[in-house]
């Protein structure tokens, strides 16, 4: 087999040569230059053997076109800093207008993909990093957005449908440059954040808008859910993707409850999330510090517990930027049963 079919066939639930796997981490250093972010992603690929990539343009590039103030380190394990947003006062919501994807740091975000098409292997599948609509309103203006989706909703709705806007157009041309496919994250589908009732609001109809501009265009979809307490089961239920992805050792559902809700592939099995240590915010990220017999053993958990059914090996997110070589060599070898 190889690498785009040995997914596609993990996609589907038929039987692979061996279970398929990637691992990523922000590339601070160099994500603000496509040319460089596509070298580096290349190499990295190619030097772990990963099967997939999960790109990896910054963590705010869909705000800083749309009047974010976004400080820059262009240094390794220092990603860019959200530092103001462009709303002060509820009419500003209504001041956002649509934007064409192929300019400004969305257009750098495309020239990423253009070249990282060529570099990639050609058996390698790649999918782009977007997020849903009321993540990117988020990031835009920080944590106002949850208490102004209750008291100015029909604002944030209109700056939702701009944002909505913005994204297809960006997928639009992601295809054009030839992506397999997408990895959508919700950061905002969290019962610690917004009440079930507000996300199928605030969250779901944009989300889907956003999701069925593509999902019968390509082949590789995955929908991340981001963080702790998250409603999976709205999402596995009525989202039409593919692929799942959630801190599935860091959170409920485990592996084995959410094969019992969903039929759908599950991209999972390595433990990278922020989470509570003795009531403290701590990190459980295996591959940064953990040593690769722990690794080796995690990621066979992992198959045990799906029998190795419907599954692509990866993180719950990404994975810290100075884990190791030898760290980040365990995982494929974990694969070698």
């Amino acid at each position: 087999m190889n690498k785009a079919q040995r997914v596609e066939a993990a996609i589907k639930g038929e039987a692979v040569d061996r279970i398929p796997f990637s691992v990523w981490y922000h590339l601070s250093g160099v994500d603000q230059d496509p040319v460089s972010l596509a070298e580096a992603t290349a190499e990295l690929t190619k030097k772990y053997d990963y099967d997939f990539v999960k790109m990896m343009p910054f963590g705010l590039y869909g705000v800083q076109d749309l009047g974010a103030k976004v400080k820059i380190f262009s240094k390794q394990g220092e990603p860019p800093l959200w530092e103001r947003g462009p709303v002060q006062r509820v009419e500003d919501y209504l001041t956002l207008t649509p934007i064409p994807a192929i300019q400004g740091t969305y257009g750098k975000q495309l020239e990423f993909t253009g070249l990282l098409r060529k570099q990639l292997p050609g058996d390698v599948p790649y999918i782009q990093t977007i997020f849903s609509p009321l993540t990117t309103l988020h990031k835009l203006v920080g944590d106002r957005v949850l208490e102004d989706l209750k008291t100015a909703p029909e604002a944030v709705r209109y700056a939702l449908a701009v944002i909505t806007e913005i994204t297809i157009d960006f997928i639009n041309e992601n295809i054009k440059r030839g992506v397999s496919g997408f990895f959508f994250a919700t950061q905002d589908a969290r019962r610690e954040l917004i009440s079930l009732e507000n996300f199928r609001s605030f969250g779901v109809p944009y989300d889907l808008q956003v999701l069925e501009s593509y999902v019968n265009r390509t082949w590789f979809n995955v929908v991340h859910l981001h963080g702790l307490g998250v409603y999976f089961d709205e999402i596995a239920q009525r989202y039409p993707n593919n692929v799942l992805n959630w801190h599935d050792r860091n959170t409920p559902p485990t592996l084995e409850e959410a094969r019992k809700i969903s039929g759908k592939a599950f991209l999972a099995g390595i433990a990278a999330a922020d989470t509570l240590v003795d009531g403290k915010p701590g990190r459980d990220d295996i591959v940064q510090d953990g040593t690769p017999e722990s690794i080796i053993k995690h990621v066979r958990e992992a198959i045990a517990a799906t029998d190795g059914k419907k599954l692509l090996i990866g993180p719950g997110c990404c994975v810290g930027q100075f884990a190791s070589e030898e760290n980040l060599a365990a995982v494929r070898r974990a694969l070698e049963l």
